[in-house]
């Protein structure tokens, strides 16, 4: 009789074990001949060698039903211990959704214009999201992102944006450093609380496997295996957009979103934005993806919104 020790990482094991173990009895009833022990984040299993393969083929790919949908029920569990591997990982693959959130909820593009998002990020390594608020633009990258971590294309998240309303200087602030940015940074962790369970996102974060940080915080840094995201991007300066976009390391992909109509920056100051839109339209890998009014997904006032005040400002 052999026996093995497995860890189950990013918070998985709550949703593999069940409520009261109601899933880990189903798993047990399929390995009758294993001995399955849970604690904390491990599993001991104790069978011969043979049966204990068998049932860490079946682990991973229950694992891997939970990574990406985020739960899992003992009806599921039973059908993937019975289905065969190869059907289960092209049921896995069939699916037009960027990823499934919290709940299992699918998240996919509900534009043409978001989709060409999603097919611009399979092609280019930076990309250009612009357009008006209420079009997507946060959500479906941080979307895009999340999927590649689960899928194992990069080895991290980063999430940045200027602070441009304190100027990036935040000592008057009241509270800590953090305390001080999450009002900066609250529309990404929105974002990330709908695609990631909470216990599993605060494990990443205690990590530094997702990171949220002011545009400042990246001078000096080579961003290599990342998937990043430069939010608000139209409030940066030259500087400060000439000094993320020198960040790129290797295997890393870069999105910047936001909305040039829309700057922050005091008066006379150009937007790093519109000038990188400019600059870097015609080179071979950075694309840029323009979306409109046409594109807004929030409640149907926004769009109307939108219209009003364009009115205003052509006048």
């Amino acid at each position: 009789m052999s026996e093995r020790t497995l860890e189950i990482l990013g918070g998985n094991i709550a949703e593999l074990l069940g409520h009261q173990n109601e899933n880990l009895k189903v798993i047990r009833s399929f390995f009758p001949k294993i001995k399955i022990v849970s604690r904390g984040n491990m599993l001991k299993i104790l069978g011969e060698e043979e049966n204990l393969d068998e049932f860490e083929r079946k682990l991973n790919l229950i694992l891997e039903y939970i990574e990406r949908f985020n739960s899992i029920n003992a009806e599921t569990i039973e059908k993937i211990i019975v289905s065969d591997e190869k059907e289960f990982r092209k049921f896995m693959q069939d699916d037009e959704a960027v990823v499934y959130g919290v709940g299992g909820r699918v998240i996919k593009p509900r534009t043409p214009n978001q989709l060409k998002i999603v097919e611009s990020v399979k092609k280019n390594d930076m990309v250009f999201v612009t357009g008006p608020a209420g079009t997507g633009k946060t959500y479906i990258s941080v979307a895009l992102a999340v999927k590649a971590l689960k899928n194992k294309e990069v080895k991290r998240i980063i999430l940045t944006r200027p602070a441009v309303e304190a100027g990036e200087h935040l000592g008057f602030l009241p509270g800590d450093m953090k305390e001080k940015l999450d009002p900066y940074m609250q529309p990404l962790y929105d974002a990330l609380f709908d695609m990631i369970p909470s216990s599993k996102l605060q494990e990443y974060m205690e990590r530094n496997v997702i990171q949220i940080a002011p545009l400042a915080f990246m001078r000096g840094r080579t961003l290599d295996h990342a998937f990043v995201i430069l939010d608000e991007a139209q409030n940066t300066t030259r500087g400060q957009m000439k000094m993320f976009l020198t960040r790129m390391g290797m295997n890393a992909k870069f999105i910047i979103t936001g909305d040039p109509s829309q700057t922050d920056l005091i008066k006379n100051q150009k937007s790093g934005l519109k000038e990188a839109l400019e600059l870097l339209k015609d080179i071979d890998g950075v694309d840029i993806i323009r979306l409109s009014d046409h594109d807004v997904v929030r409640h149907p006032l926004v769009k109307k919104i939108i219209d009003v005040y364009k009115k205003v400002e052509k006048k």
